[in-house]
């Protein structure tokens, strides 16, 4: 499934290619910058000045080689033994950096619902947690680790919709 977006030499896009996707979906957003985080400890320690819902993003690859990004609330406590049953996926893991870059198009510590414009053809899983969802204004990297973007729940899901990614909303 390819996305909708022609990306120069057919790379993986930058926050300047987001915010002109986000600017002709007439999606409205704002983005703070702040020193680069890796981690949600991090993320909240330089970001707690940014009003939004903050979310973790989990990049998961199952036995079967099949790709999840789980999108949940940064101080949410996953299992991911548990997410696994609950969308139908055994033996979850991590996916590696080197998947992570061949697929999302990131860097660890840049992991992003926003990374779907990035997607080519794999099988990715876009979730996202009924919870996060329920938020009102949410945020993300901007494909970066060194800012992060608000923008609304509905406005998120037009967004992946457009990326030809439908997000799934579960309970996790």
């Amino acid at each position: 499934m390819s996305t909708i977006f022609d990306l120069k030499n057919g790379g993986c896009a930058d926050p300047d290619d987001l915010f002109k996707v986000l600017d002709s979906l007439d999606i409205s957003y704002t983005t703070w910058e702040h020193p680069a985080v890796f981690t949600v400890e991090e993320a909240r320690e330089q970001c707690s000045n940014i009003p939004g819902a903050h979310a973790k993003n989990l990049f998961f690859k199952d036995k079967k080689s099949r790709y999840f990004l789980v999108v949940t609330l940064a101080d949410k406590p996953i299992r991911i033994k548990a997410v696994g049953k609950t969308i139908g996926a055994k033996t979850l893991s991590f996916a590696s950096p080197e998947r992570l870059r061949e697929v999302l198009g990131v860097i660890p510590g840049s992991v992003t619902p926003f990374a779907a414009m990035n997607i080519k053809d794999q099988d990715v899983r876009v979730i996202l947690d009924e919870d996060l969802m329920a938020e009102s204004l949410l945020t993300f990297h901007p494909l970066v680790n060194t800012a992060t973007t608000g923008i609304s729940n509905t406005d998120l899901v037009r967004f992946l919709e457009s990326c030809g990614r439908p997000p799934e909303i579960i309970k996790l």
